[in-house]
C-alpha cells in the first residue's frame, strides 16, 4: 500500500474525472473513454469504497476556451473536503491551461487530497510531488499550443496552394478534382451576372437593391442555419448584396484570411468571439 494513501484519505471519496476533447473522439476514439472509465476499478483496488465518476466534460476542450461544468463540479467536490483522491488518465485530462491546473493543485494541497494517474500518486502538499505536477501541467499546456501552431501553419500552407476548401459564396462550388468552379446551374449563373451588370449600370449597392426589390427578383443564398448548406431563393438584402459585390472570389481570386477572430472576456469565465475584417490578401487561382 502506498504510504500517501492514508486511512483518513481512503475514508473519503475518490473522484474519477473523465474528459474527451472533441465529440468526434467519442465516436472514433472510444478506447480512451473506456480506459478512463476503468479508473474506477483502480480506485477500488487501492482501497476506496466511495467512488464518484465525473463525466460531464466528454466532448469538451480542456484549453480553457469553453465552460467545463464537470471541472467546476470537481473543484467544488475538492473544496468540500470530502475528496481523498482525484483519478485521471493523465494531467492533460484535468486541464490544458496553467491557470485551471494550478488552481486545482492548490485546492488539493489545502484539503489534503492526492492526484492519481497512470504513472503514480502525487501529494500536492509535498514539495517534490508539487514540482512534478507543475511540470506535467506546463508540458500539457505547451503541447496543446504546439498542436494549435502546427495546425494553423498547415492550414495556411494549404491555403497558399489554393487547396483549402473554405466555405465559398453562392455561385461557386468545389469540383470533385478539388478545384473551385462556377455553379453548373445556369439559373444561378444568370442571377450572379445580373447583379454585377446592374451594379455597372446603376453605380451603387443601394440602387441595385432597390431595383431587385422593385422588380421582385429573387437571388440564390445560403441561410446561416447550422447543418448542411442548402441553397434557397429570396429577395436580397443590403448586406448580402454588398458582400457579394465586394468579395474577391467573384473577381477570380481565391482568398483566405480576410477576417480574424478576437476573444474577449464576458461575464467571468465565458468568452465571446467576434469577427474583424483585416486588409484583404489572397492567392489567385
Amino acid at each position: 500500500m502506498n504510504p500517501k494513501l492514508t486511512p483518513e484519505r481512503l475514508s473519503r471519496k475518490a473522484v474519477v474525472y473523465i474528459r474527451q476533447s472533441k465529440p468526434s473522439q467519442l465516436i472514433h476514439n472510444q478506447e480512451s473513454t473506456h480506459l478512463q472509465f476503468s479508473l474506477t476499478e483502480r480506485a477500488r483496488s487501492l482501497g476506496f469504497t466511495r467512488i464518484v465518476v465525473v463525466d460531464d466534460d466528454l466532448g469538451r476542450s480542456g484549453s480553457g476556451w469553453v465552460d467545463r461544468p464537470g471541472f467546476e463540479r470537481l473543484a467544488a467536490e475538492v473544496c468540500s473536503g470530502e475528496v481523498g483522491a482525484i483519478f485521471c488518465l493523465e494531467g492533460s485530462r484535468l486541464a490544458r491551461n496553467g491557470r485551471e491546473w494550478h488552481h486545482l493543485i492548490d485546492l488539493c494541497g489545502m484539503v489534503g487530497a492526492v492526484v492519481v494517474d497512470l504513472d503514480g500518486i502525487y501529494d500536492p502538499s509535498l514539495t517534490n510531488d508539487r514540482l512534478l505536477l507543475g511540470m506535467k501541467g506546463t508540458i500539457s499546456e505547451f503541447e496543446v499550443n504546439l498542436f494549435r501552431q502546427r495546425s494553423t501553419e498547415a492550414i495556411l500552407q494549404k491555403a497558399r496552394r489554393g487547396e483549402l476548401q473554405i466555405q465559398i459564396p453562392v455561385g461557386f462550388c468545389w469540383a470533385p478534382s478539388g478545384k473551385l468552379e462556377k455553379d453548373p446551374d445556369p439559373r444561378v449563373q444568370q442571377a450572379m451576372e445580373m447583379v454585377f451588370r446592374k451594379m455597372t449600370e446603376l453605380g451603387s449597392v443601394r440602387q441595385v437593391l432597390r431595383w431587385f426589390r422593385e422588380e421582385n427578383i429573387l437571388l440564390p443564398a445560403f441561410p446561416h442555419a447550422r447543418g448542411e448548406r442548402k441553397m434557397i431563393w429570396k429577395l436580397p438584402g443590403y448586406a448580402s448584396l454588398h458582400s457579394m459585390l465586394t468579395n474577391p472570389i467573384y473577381a477570380g481570386t481565391y482568398c483566405y484570411g480576410k477576417t480574424e477572430t478576437r476573444t474577449k472576456l464576458v461575464e467571468g469565465r465565458s468568452r465571446k468571439s467576434v469577427g474583424h475584417r483585416k486588409p484583404q490578401s489572397g492567392w489567385k487561382v
